[in-house]
């Protein structure tokens, strides 16, 4: 009960507030025709009758006071809710325009720009039981200030709670991957239920984006540890079908050795000087290739190889 009645102060006050808003043009027409008030007073003393000047005096005062509370201006981008006498009879705004005092009363002044509100869901339930924060941003403007006055308290406060709840359905709808690999998806649900709840009170969303998913630290851990894992099975399922590639490949060439050991002699001797090239290089032959491939009368080459070596040392 106290709650409430502190709301319908504050409400209370946010109005007068809105309804005393006095443009500079108005104070200084104020000022300017209490100053003709006060300077006829000054020159009509012992001049005039005093019922001369009292008129004058009363006349510019009810002037000065009826420009101070009657004229109004809004921006370019605010339209005012004007209530006669409690009832609602019509926009105002933007420019200049005049209300009766004591009868008119402006009590809200509506922002048709685009307005920005971050909203967020902490340690909400994903749909596989997961803790997670959410962080979003909504992107909203009035279309109609009559509906946003009239059919909501507080406009503003209504979209931050409608989009934070619908982020909690979302979330509780959704498993942690999909939120996590899906967040387009998210915005696009997330503007359609808000902008359903927004538009009987004159308020469209043009977007909402996602800013951050911020998961538990000992899951965020293990999914580190789980993608590690995988890219390690991926290299391995690589490496092995590079072997299989590679072996088929050795199968395809050993078929042209078959036929002709002059061409095996060839490659075998080529792989030797290779490896003899290298700086330091030990190589080791079996007897049996020797035998096989004639390795004995090599070395004259192999003498020749490692001579021309130390000459490049040199």
């Amino acid at each position: 009960m106290e709650s409430r009645f502190a709301r319908s102060k504050t409400e209370k006050r946010k109005a007068v507030k809105a309804d005393q808003r006095v443009p500079s043009i108005a104070a200084a027409l104020f000022g300017l025709f209490i100053v003709i008030a006060v300077l006829g007073v000054v020159f009509g003393y012992e001049r005039y009758a005093d019922l001369i000047i009292g008129a004058w005096v009363l006349g510019w005062t009810m002037a000065a006071l009826y420009i101070l509370f009657a004229l109004k201006i809004a921006s370019q981008w605010e339209k005012v809710i004007v209530l006669r006498l409690g009832k609602f009879i019509e926009l105002k705004g933007p420019g200049l325009f005049w209300v009766i005092p004591m009868i008119d009363t402006a009590v809200m002044w509506i922002d048709h720009r685009v307005m920005v509100t971050s909203f967020s869901a902490e340690k909400t339930l994903t749909k596989d039981t997961v803790p997670v924060d959410v962080d979003a941003v909504l992107f909203w403007v009035v279309w109609d200030a009559e509906k946003a006055a009239l059919e909501v308290t507080d406009y503003q406060s209504a979209i931050s709670w409608a989009s934070q709840t619908a982020l909690r359905e979302i979330i509780g709808q959704m498993s942690l991957a999909d939120i996590l690999i899906g967040r387009a998806k998210m915005d696009v649900e997330l503007q359609k239920i808000i902008d359903e709840r927004s538009t009987p009170w004159g308020v469209t969303v043009q977007s909402v984006e996602i800013r951050d998913i911020v998961i538990p630290q000992d899951l965020e851990n293990a999914m580190s540890r789980q993608a590690q894992a995988e890219r390690e099975r991926q290299a391995r399922v690589i490496l092995g079908e590079s072997e299989l590639q590679i072996a088929a490949s050795f199968a395809e060439a050993s078929k042209a050795y078959i036929n002709n050991p002059t061409a095996l002699h060839l490659r075998a001797m080529n792989m030797l000087f290779e490896g003899l090239k290298e700086k330091g290089a030990l190589v080791i032959v079996p007897s049996s290739a020797v035998d096989s491939m004639n390795l004995g009368g090599l070395s004259g080459m192999v003498s020749m190889a490692q001579n021309n070596i130390a000459k490049e040392d040199k």
